[in-house]
């Protein structure tokens, strides 16, 4: 039975399109996906990402297990910082794609996908021997907000009342805040999954439900939903478990080695993505711009100039900002070079298709 967040009532209010998405009943549009994409371009909108696991790892050796766990390095990170990553198997194939915040010393907060939780937890659990850590897993506390847009800074500031101006991008702090009978801490980091500056916040559920009211009483703040989360999040070259990345898709296929520290001393998954990097990798993902207007889907067959199957579509959209027609496929190696032809099968049509850059559109981050 599928799950819901602490705004569930709220988004049913709204009149949003609700639909199961990663184990939780999610708001899928209030009004619809461009008029809410386009928000977050130009102004600001809010999103509901209480679906979002947390896991706090605290103890003597946290370090040295998030070391242990995580492709990217976090030794000697200052407090507040953010780091992008993956969890591996041993073979390389990917666990989950997740953030880790440096909270203090030897305290790290975890951030990963709805619809892995349980499957993360579990891993995370079974590579615990040998290290003196507490696992805490506090996906039920937290509901989270994701303020998103160019004026998501302005908004956060008067709206909610939450300084956050100096906050640099992929940093965090912690606030106390007096919402409820006792008050309490919150999360606020300067991160997103838009391609545009943005915060996400981090508190209890009633914090979230008085956060989320604030905003959408304001009229200042658009709610959004995860359809265009994830037209935004694809436009700028962002993966999604599940599509770009999986057990079978390894960060260095989806083009992701940059998070993946080969220079730190071990972590699980580092000879297997080691020798791939080494010695390359069978397929990649890549982005195709089609010449015609028409849509390619997850699953549809992407092909060479011979018609014969050389991968598959992992997401398509048209591309709202830009407006063409686009898709990240994952697609066998010789085929990935930048300028390659190649076709996209939607339906029993054929669609001629050019291999660019998976970054469609340019993030509008603030450094």
């Amino acid at each position: 039975m599928e799950k819901k967040t602490c705004l569930y009532d709220r988004h049913v209010a709204l009149g949003a399109l609700m639909s199961p998405f990663g184990g939780f009943i999610m708001p899928i549009q209030y009004t619809n996906i461009t008029d809410e994409h386009n928000a977050v371009r130009q102004h600001c909108g809010v999103f509901d990402v209480s679906h979002m696991g947390e896991v706090r790892i605290t103890g003597p050796d946290a370090e040295r297990y998030v070391q242990h766990i995580f492709t990217n390095d976090v030794t000697d990170a200052p407090l507040g910082q953010i780091y992008y990553g993956m969890m591996c198997y041993p073979n390389g194939g990917t666990v989950d794609d997740l953030l880790v915040y440096k909270m203090g010393e030897n305290n790290f907060f975890l951030v990963i996908n709805a619809a892995n939780i349980d499957k993360d937890v579990e891993w995370m659990q079974q590579q615990m021997e040998g290290f003196d850590i507490n696992l805490d897993h506090q996906s039920d506390y937290y509901g989270q907000l994701a303020v998103q847009g160019p004026e998501a800074e302005a908004v956060v500031e008067e709206v909610l009342n939450l300084p956050c101006k100096e906050l640099k991008f992929y940093t965090a702090k912690t606030l106390d805040v007096a919402e409820g009978d006792e008050g309490e801490t919150i999360i606020i980091s300067r991160t997103g999954y838009t391609g545009e500056d943005g915060f996400e916040i981090y508190g209890s559920h009633e914090f979230t439900q008085q956060a989320w009211d604030k905003l959408i009483e304001s009229g200042r703040c658009k709610p959004c939903g995860l359809g265009c989360r994830d037209t935004l999040r694809f436009e700028v070259g962002l993966p999604l478990y599940g599509d770009e990345l999986s057990a079978d898709i390894t960060p260095v296929m989806a083009g992701l080695s940059i998070f993946v520290k080969l220079d730190k001393e071990e972590f699980i998954g580092k000879e297997a993505l080691a020798e791939q990097k080494a010695n390359g990798v069978p397929a990649r993902i890549i982005g195709i711009e089609l010449a015609d207007k028409a849509i390619p889907r997850h699953g549809y067959p992407v092909l060479n100039e011979a018609g014969e199957q050389v991968g598959e579509v992992t997401t398509g959209y048209h591309c709202l900002s830009v407006d063409k027609s686009v898709c990240m496929a994952l697609v066998k190696t010789e085929f990935a070079k930048l300028g390659t032809p190649l076709k996209v099968q939607i339906r029993k049509k054929i669609f001629p298709g050019t291999v660019v850059k998976k970054q469609f559109y340019n993030k509008s981050y603030k450094k």
